[in-house]
């Protein structure tokens, strides 16, 4: 039954991260809604034709009445590293708060699973942050649901430079016995990587663990995947193909780092 209802929604339409989360679902051969905030609606690009969407604030629980209604699991990615205290955004109210809604939304519209966006811990993360996204682990498990929790690191696209703190985390990452001080766990990912295996977590009919860190992301992406070695297209039977990759939807021009920088324009 579960492979029949693969209906996923998406929070954080319009961003770095939802909108290739959306994009591996859809590659997966889900059923994909999507919330955006308002004044988000022209992020969503070529990926908007592909999907539902709906204009919501996950800040605001009357406007999530009902959207949670007839899918399967959630999946939330709206969240900042950035926050501005002195116009109100915290990290509670960025990452907390904006769960905690979402799960809220979950328990109402019984939506029976979800899948939170978290983060591991790194030296260039702030404690705050962690902890809102900890204490929102924490409450999703609280309410009920059947909760996963995606603690990623950073991520960024193929062939973006990157800083050289973050190659340097890399190759340390992939280093035997150094990897295992931890170094696996925070070396970035690319960004394709990452948004695969949270589909694939998203879909699966029983995740195997409730916690999953960079080495799991990486394990549950194929070693073609891994290579970014692109699949043969199928035959089309004299039919026109349509190369319709749902990658190739997206906007290569994003910024470095797994939730968007840009908070307070996206808040």
């Amino acid at each position: 039954m579960w492979k029949n209802n693969r209906r996923v929604l998406v929070t954080g339409g319009g961003t770095f991260l939802g909108d290739y989360i959306a994009a591996a679902l859809l590659a997966e051969g889900a059923d994909v809604s999507m919330l955006v905030r308002p004044g988000n609606e022209e992020h969503l690009g070529a990926l908007g034709q592909r999907v539902r969407w709906w204009v919501a604030d996950v800040w605001d629980p009357a406007s999530l009445r009902g959207r949670g209604r007839g899918q399967t699991v959630v999946v939330h990615t709206v969240g900042s590293l950035v926050a501005n205290p002195q116009q109100g955004l915290t990290h509670h109210r960025l990452n907390f708060l904006s769960a905690r809604n979402v799960a809220n939304m979950c328990v109402t519209d019984g939506v029976p699973r979800m899948v939170l966006m978290s983060s591991a811990r790194a030296p260039w993360i702030s404690s705050a942050y962690i902890k809102a996204k900890r204490q929102a682990e924490a409450y999703m498990a609280r309410v009920g649901l059947d909760g996963y929790t995606v603690r990623a690191p950073i991520t960024y696209l193929r062939g973006q430079k990157r800083p050289l703190l973050y190659r340097f985390v890399s190759v340390l990452g992939n280093t035997p016995i150094i990897s295992w001080l931890g170094f696996r766990r925070i070396a970035p990912l690319p960004i394709d990587i990452v948004a695969r295996a949270v589909a694939r977590i998203a879909l699966a009919p029983q995740p195997h663990k409730r916690v999953y860190y960079a080495g799991d992301l990486v394990r549950l992406n194929t070693r073609d995947e891994r290579r970014n070695i692109r699949a043969p297209i199928p035959p089309t039977n004299g039919q026109p193909y349509q190369d319709a990759h749902p990658f190739q939807l997206l906007d290569d021009d994003a910024p470095f780092a797994w939730l968007p920088t840009d908070s307070e324009e996206n808040i």
